[in-house]
């Protein structure tokens, strides 16, 4: 249990014998006769709790308590007084000090003080410290579908639960790497260090000595002991992503150490005790790569008692925007760029497009639409030519009325009809097949045929 640190300054050498009497065995105490001795200390390191007297002699104890509060705003001030000074102690109060106590007091007194003062600091550090974990743990998750809810819910959830491996599955670009450290940020391993390290970008032979470590001479180069990754991931997480790359001789050791809490390093014989929570990550199907003899069944069952599968963007239709708008706000920050949003007609090509790069693609996209500032939203022209010729009627180019000519309703029903001629070309004149590609119910699509005249060719 943490030792909360309290300082007496009093000028009374009686006064601060007796108060290290009463918390030195349960507190570490710093003693001080004077104000500016106080000052010092409090400017030098963190102090948790203030018994501050108001009669120092040559600095006022109400000056006192103020530099105090602006050095450490969070300090406890308790102020110690005479039955002469009540009127000061209460004006003390106004200036921000926790609570007074008359001299002399009674040790119970003093003590039942400082005991709840300390619980109150300490609670309202865990309503901090839980209000930190939401912010930090899951902000980076953005999204508003129910596919993104259930992956925020299993985050909170698993996180309470951080002795477990957690399997995080989804395709490349999806964010395993942020439900990976979301899933630390809201642990109680929040304080301890995150070390991940990609499986699929370091030979094996290297891979196992970073992740184990080696003794010296365990091999020809090691002149000295290194620490591993298991070993700099104490106390905290372990992130081991594109698991599914991992050799199969490599995976039996992780078995092992998953299975022991322990694990040795290279060249060594001192078996060393793991406290850690290891989150591994894949864009594989394990269960194919099983067949496949290319993953240990054995470790797949291992890693897979809690799981969170990411879904691919193009099933989150809903979310493409919200990622886009964050997007959009992030870089037009980072690169001082005046961009509002995005024109209707480019949302439309947005939620249409496949991404087959997840969010990654559209943060990379959205990037460079703000380094390459054209506008001041983003038009179709400043979209790449790989999305708009990724969906149906994404190259169709605004008419010319978009000068001024035509009024905004009437250039979008023209960009539509032309979308729509252009889905019915791409389905071979298949309504079904249209209205899928243009993500509309195919009554939708009819009635917007009969709205432009449109002949579906449909036999």
């Amino acid at each position: 249990m943490q030792r909360h640190t309290i300082l007496v300054v009093d000028d009374e050498d009686f006064i601060r014998l007796n108060l290290k009497n009463i918390f030195g065995e349960d507190y570490d105490l710093l003693l001080c006769g004077g104000g500016e001795e106080a000052l010092a200390l409090v400017k030098s390191q963190k102090v948790d709790l203030a018994l501050l007297d108001l009669n120092l002699g040559k600095m006022n104890g109400l000056d006192v308590l103020q530099a105090m509060r602006e050095l450490q705003p969070e300090l406890l001030v308790i102020i110690m007084t005479g039955f002469s000074s009540v009127e000061s102690a209460v004006e003390a109060l106004k200036r921000g000090a926790y609570d007074y106590i008359k001299k002399p007091f009674k040790a119970d007194a003093i003590k039942l003080i400082v005991r709840l003062a300390i619980e109150k600091q300490e609670l309202g550090e865990q309503v901090k410290a839980l209000t930190q974990k939401d912010r930090e743990g899951l902000e980076g998750i953005w999204g508003e579908s129910e596919a993104i809810a259930r992956v925020k819910h299993l985050v909170r959830e698993f996180a309470r639960f951080d002795d477990e491996t957690v399997l995080v599955t989804g395709e490349s670009g999806s964010g395993k790497e942020l439900v990976a450290r979301s899933l630390h940020g809201y642990s109680s391993r929040n304080t301890g260090p995150f070390v991940e390290i990609n499986c699929a970008s370091i030979p094996e032979n290297l891979l196992e000595s970073e992740l184990f470590g080696y003794e010296k001479g365990a091999f020809t180069d090691a002149r000295s002991p290194k620490e591993g990754l298991l070993e700099k991931a104490d106390k905290g997480t372990l992130f081991l992503d594109e698991i599914g790359e991992m050799s199969p001789g490599l995976q039996a050791k992780l078995l092992r150490v998953l299975e022991s809490k322990s694990f040795r390093r290279l060249g060594g014989t001192r078996e060393i005790r793991l406290n850690l929570r290891i989150v591994a990550a894949t864009n594989v199907d394990l269960k194919s790569a099983i067949q496949e003899k290319l993953f240990r069944e054995d470790l797949f069952y291992r890693l897979n008692v809690l799981r969170i599968e990411i879904p691919p963007l193009r099933e989150r239709e809903d979310d493409v925007m919200v990622l886009a708008r964050r997007f959009l706000e992030l870089f037009s920050g980072k690169f001082n760029r005046q961009i509002t949003g995005f024109a209707p007609e480019v949302q439309t090509i947005l939620r249409a497009y496949q991404w087959p790069g997840n969010a990654r693609e559209l943060k990379n996209i959205i990037e460079r639409i703000c380094i390459l500032q054209r506008h001041s939203t983003v038009r179709l022209e400043d979209l790449p030519g790989e999305i708009t010729e990724g969906v149906p009627g994404g190259d169709v180019k605004l008419p010319e009325a978009v000068l001024g000519e035509k009024s905004l309703g009437e250039i979008l029903d023209q960009t539509e009809r032309q979308l729509i001629e252009r889905a019915l070309r791409q389905a071979d004149h298949n309504t079904t097949r249209a209205a899928r590609l243009l993500k509309i119910p195919r009554e939708t699509l009819r009635y917007k045929l009969t709205k432009y005249g449109l002949d579906s060719g449909e036999n």
